[in-house]
């Protein structure tokens, strides 16, 4: 057919316009220019042609000129703006050309029209995900020059808001803005007559304030015409305003809410910012909204329980989110098949949306944790989301699962129906750390002495995982693995406690306990407690590993701790000291024999009772050898301070007192 051009000749018509750039006459330049933005308008390929025959270096040479009419420097602008709307790879094409810097020395010029021009293009540019957002930040200059032009008018407020609403990640981001007076300069934004210039600086506040207390505590005291922010805030997420502009404002209210700046039993939290957000998840709602609504709703109710009960009973939202796993699509785009195929794309942020904001409702509550787990197919649900591709979702449905763990009674009957613990263990293979650090979590909660799922995750290696977390470079991954084999350990059969034992390797156990977190060494203090529990297994431990124990315990007592972890050790001590053979071990050092005394006699009454704990246990009448260690003991001058001990205003010091000392009676 003759209609079809040819690749050369779409080339050939492209040159033309690039070749008319280079035109001695300045008018002919202009016209070229303008002709070129009228061909690229909607037309990806033609833009793609004229960047390959490089189009933008010359564009950006004519957009520099001081001779070039500012007429012509503002048409570069837009066509280079239009080159930018087209592909990800067209945007990288005009970075790699440094457009930015181009673009904001034209921020100085005094003409209006060009300003704007190229603030529209640098939005256009900063919005892509290819664009580094730290490009903004390079010149400290820009951002008070930014400021400056955001009184000129209602283009330069909408695209520096946008520009600034995108650029802003991360904590380092927040406070340059907030130190160049953002809050000031675009909080008069919010009451501008133009629509979209109240919804980009509505955007900049929810970015501004997301997880930086300084903001929204600045925020809460800002007022706009005689009203406060929170109050303007509000008035945007009624239900006659757009939806965009009601999820924005509801972000924000959540910021505040979560710094601390608005309490969370403010009505405006409790009867307008809630009931928004779970409108937002309504199978009404488009799919974005529904994600965005869902994870703002998690977010704002994840650490209140209060909230997490009002949420769980308004408009029916637990089989709401049920939709979520069901139907990608909102009712309204069941006739664009092009929303459809998207929103089939993009079924996985729904899934993992619900999984969180499932896991902030099943937090704390109990009733609400059932609630769930009674919704159709749920635990099926969450077992799938563990082995899904997106490691969001798996991150999600580990968080929820976590959430649920938290209930005995859904411990003992849906985590053990659906053998939950066996998709965990797999996820715990070799996967990232921030999915590490729930999953073990959850393993902590399955491995609790009720739980019937103990037996078959310790017949799947889980000894040898939780030994390799505990000497992870991860906090909170060596705090878990600790606490799971303590967990483990908890009224457990010999041969678990000894295969702990050996898994965790006597040179890990002094490293735990020589940890610089205190969390580590309180659980690895449980641990050993939990170790040394019922006589026949204290005595076969203390007969393996009884030297180095007995150094372990030593270190701790001599060291700089609190109270709680001498007094968890001194526990030891007691249980070692209720051992039949293990006493020997104490009796014949006569070091720690001194610290015990000298803790009977400390301030403090809790290590005062443990101590004693101890003696009661080397001095009971009915076991062999009672009578020397009763002497050796009284020689050490014992005796004495259990009178003394006797007389005590603590009803448990005096009573234990009586009870040793008539030890020593019978």
């Amino acid at each position: 057919p003759l209609f079809v051009l040819s690749l050369q000749e779409v080339t050939a018509s492209s040159r033309h316009y690039v070749d008319r750039l280079f035109d001695l006459d300045p008018q002919k330049v202009l016209q070229g220019v303008i002709d070129m933005k009228n061909a690229v308008i909607g037309n990806n390929k033609q833009k793609a042609n004229l960047i390959v025959l490089g189009a933008v270096p010359r564009l950006l040479y004519l957009l520099q000129q001081e001779s070039s009419s500012t007429e012509l420097r503002t048409e570069c602008a837009v066509v280079l703006g239009s080159l930018a709307m087209g592909t990800e790879n067209n945007v990288k094409s005009l970075l790699d050309c440094h457009i930015i810097p181009a673009l904001l020395q034209g921020l100085l010029s005094p003409d209006l029209k060009f300003i704007e021009a190229c603030l529209r293009c640098l939005r256009t540019i900063f919005i892509s995900p290819v664009t580094p957002e730290d490009l903004l930040y390079t010149d400290a200059t820009v951002i008070s020059h930014l400021m400056a032009l955001l009184s000129r008018s209602r283009y330069t407020q909408e695209y520096i808001c946008q520009i600034f609403s995108h650029c802003c990640k991360g904590p380092d981001h927040q406070t340059i803005l907030f130190n160049h007076g953002a809050v000031q300069s675009i909080a008069h934004l919010l009451v501008s007559t133009s629509y979209k210039v109240r919804m980009q600086a509505l955007k900049c506040f929810s970015v501004l304030a997301f997880e930086n207390p300084q903001v929204s505590m600045t925020l809460v005291n800002v007022s706009v015409d005689g009203e406060l922010l929170p109050q303007i805030f509000v008035k945007m997420l009624q239900r006659d305003k757009p939806i965009e502009m009601q999820l924005t404002s509801a972000k924000c209210l959540t910021s505040m809410c979560r710094a601390g700046a608005i309490r969370t039993d403010d009505p405006c939290i409790v009867l307008k910012t809630l009931p928004c957000l779970v409108r937002m998840c309504s199978k009404e709602r488009l799919l974005e909204e529904r994600v965005e609504g869902a994870e703002t709703l998690a977010y704002l109710i994840e650490t209140d329980v209060e909230l997490q009960r009002i949420a769980s009973i308004t408009d029916h939202l637990i089989v709401m989110l049920a939709d979520y796993f069901k139907y990608p699509s909102s009712v309204s785009a069941i006739t664009d098949i092009k929303r459809l195929d998207h929103d089939l794309k993009h079924a996985h942020e729904l899934r993992q949306a619900a999984f969180k904001l499932y896991a902030s409702l099943g937090a704390n509550d109990e009733d609400i944790r059932k609630k769930i787990i009674e919704t159709e197919n749920m635990m099926d649900r969450i077992v799938n989301g563990l082995s899904e591709s997106s490691i969001k979702v798996r991150l999600a449905a580990v968080r929820c699962l976590h959430s649920l763990s938290r209930s005995v009674q859904q411990l003992r009957t849906s985590f053990q129906d659906h053998a939950v613990w066996k998709p965990l263990m797999k996820v715990l293979q070799n996967a990232p750390n921030e999915i590490l650090v729930v999953a073990s979590s959850t393993l902590c909660n399955l491995l609790l002495e009720f739980s019937p799922s103990k037996e078959p995750i310790l017949e799947s290696g889980a000894i040898e995982l939780l030994c390799s977390l505990t000497q992870s470079e991860n906090l909170a991954l060596r705090v878990n693995g600790i606490w799971a084999l303590m967990n483990m350990a908890f009224q457990a059969e010999q041969k678990i406690k000894s295969d702990i034992l050996r898994g965790l390797s006597t040179e890990q156990l002094f490293q735990l306990l020589s940890d610089s977190d205190v969390n580590v060494l309180m659980k690895t203090l449980g641990l050993l407690r939990n170790l040394l529990s019922t006589r026949p297994h204290i005595d076969h431990i203390m007969s393996t590993h009884g030297k180095q124990i007995m150094q372990a315990v030593t270190l701790i007592l001599e060291g700089e701790h609190n109270i709680e972890v001498k007094e968890q050790t001194l526990c030891i001590l007691a249980n070692i000291a209720d051992g039949t053979t293990a006493k020997e071990l104490i009796m014949t050092n006569d070091d720690i024999l001194q610290k015990i005394k000298y803790y009977m006699s400390h301030s403090n009454a809790k290590l005062q009772l443990a101590a004693m704990f101890c003696i009661s246990n080397l001095i009971w009448n009915e076991e062999e050898g009672s009578q020397e260690r009763q002497d050796k003991l009284r020689d050490m001058g014992i005796v004495d301070i259990l009178h003394k001990l006797s007389q005590s205003s603590d009803p448990n010091l005096c009573d234990k007192a009586k009870t040793a000392l008539q030890q020593y009676l019978a």
